[in-house]
């Protein structure tokens, strides 16, 4: 669980003893694929939930019962839940370019076209105003993007981009910290849109009514993966309220088959009939997974801490520094990454520089994101350049992402601080001279 001080890297498991007896547990049962234990962690994750929401309700709402889905990547759970929504070809998903692939390509897995929506100045986030005036854009029948200035031939003002009619708005929750879901979920209301959450980045994260991120639009869906604030090694979760899309996804992720059949070898009173109603796929969460989960799940709040005390010196440490813009936060943040903003006239060249000169120094770092309108295929796909989404482009230009996770130690955290601030200084007696 421990990192040599001389060298941190980017992201580390926090993994103990009640780990590895959960996985001997799964091990010595006989039976490793989804069963017992995928169940127990499904409910126990709604539990967590359902008994923490109760803090903090919501006048005047009734919610149904929160049911939650264990996948086997957050990736197919975005999958599952754009096909609960109904999406088809022809129809369009708004999310932000500032995510991982993930998010956007399940839309084209479901002959859907992406349209993206620019993160809002100063932000990791979608910019409300912006993806309405992207959806009005559609609904006239209009290509989604307008030029935001002159460029390349274009002229601000020019449309181009997919065409079709907008059905689902897909928000991502950046580095832990929620997207406006007020303002989201007021527009989807309003233009009669289906909304799904990429809470993969924000277990636990609060909203600012105190709701949990991931449990407020039409379904959310967390990751499990390796680096995530909670872990099963690859793995994740589908929330939801809405009955009908619980059991077209909980029909989805098993062949498209009616009913669990995942006790027909060990029951024997278990029926070996069932029926292929649809054509599905093979998304689930395997029980040695599902058994990590759960351990990590009983950790949850106390992973958090952690997390929270690391960013707390990071921003300490660099809050005043002009060279630097620390990461916007809220109170309900899950801090899963600390993406530090490099100021003033320092651009991608010196942001790469300071990345080698860090990794130099045995400071393991990365960047989230590289928006995807600057990917080959979505530039292909939609006539896109890196000037189409300026505020993505700007946001990732200037970000490193610092290591942040359970288990650093002080040491961990000053030799990062220490190298932050030497590269800073070595970058400046560059420029000078």
């Amino acid at each position: 669980m421990n990192a040599p001080i001389d060298s941190v890297p980017f992201a580390l498991p926090y993994m103990g003893l009640e780990e590895e007896e959960a996985v001997l547990r799964v091990i010595r049962s006989h039976w490793l694929t989804t069963g017992g234990e995928a169940l127990a962690f499904e409910r126990e994750f709604a539990a967590f939930l359902e008994r923490k929401q109760e803090e903090a309700p919501v006048a005047g709402e009734s919610p149904g019962a929160l049911h939650a889905l264990a996948v086997n990547s957050a990736t197919s759970g975005l999958h599952l839940a754009f096909e609960a929504c109904g999406v088809v070809p022809g129809d369009v998903v708004l999310t932000s370019p500032y995510t991982f692939t993930s998010t956007a390509e399940v839309a084209r897995y479901l002959g859907a076209e992406v349209a993206f929506v620019d993160v809002a100045p100063g932000s990791y986030l979608m910019d409300p105003e912006a993806l309405e005036r992207t959806i009005q854009r559609l609904q006239r029948g209009e290509p989604a993007y307008e030029a935001p200035s002159d460029y390349g031939g274009r002229k601000k003002g020019d449309r181009f981009g997919p065409r079709g009619r907008p059905a689902v708005i897909a928000p991502v929750h950046v580095a832990g910290l929620p997207c406006d879901m007020k303002k989201i979920l007021t527009i989807a209301q309003t233009y009669g849109l289906k909304t799904v959450e990429d809470a993969a980045h924000s277990f636990p994260a609060r909203l600012p009514d105190g709701r949990w991120a991931g449990t407020v639009a039409d379904a959310g869906v967390f990751s499990f993966y390796a680096t995530k604030t909670i872990t099963t090694g690859e793995g994740g979760m589908v929330v939801t309220r809405n009955s009908n899309i619980a059991e077209r996804v909980s029909v989805m992720r098993s062949h498209g088959i009616d009913r669990a059949v995942w006790n027909r070898y060990t029951d024997r009173r278990a029926s070996w009939r069932y029926a292929v109603v649809e054509a599905g796929f093979k998304y689930n969460l395997p029980d040695l997974l599902a058994a990590i989960g759960r351990v990590q799940l009983s950790r949850a709040e106390r992973l958090l801490e952690m997390r929270r005390s690391i960013a707390q010196s990071y921003d300490q440490a660099f809050g005043s520094d002009p060279r630097f813009f620390i990461p916007p936060s809220s109170p309900g943040d899950a801090r899963h990454l600390y993406p530090l903003r490099l100021s003033g006239t320092w651009g991608k060249e010196q942001r790469d520089r300071f990345i080698e000169l860090l990794q130099d120094r045995n400071i393991g770092v990365s960047v989230h994101f590289i928006p995807l309108h600057t990917m080959p295929y979505y530039q292909k796909k939609y006539d896109l350049r890196p000037e189409d989404f300026p505020q993505a482009l700007d946001q990732f230009e200037r970000t490193i992402s610092l290591p942040i996770w359970p288990g650093m130690e002080k040491g961990h955290v000053d030799r990062v601080i220490d190298a932050v601030r030497s590269v800073a200084e070595s970058l400046n007696r560059g420029a000078q001279g």
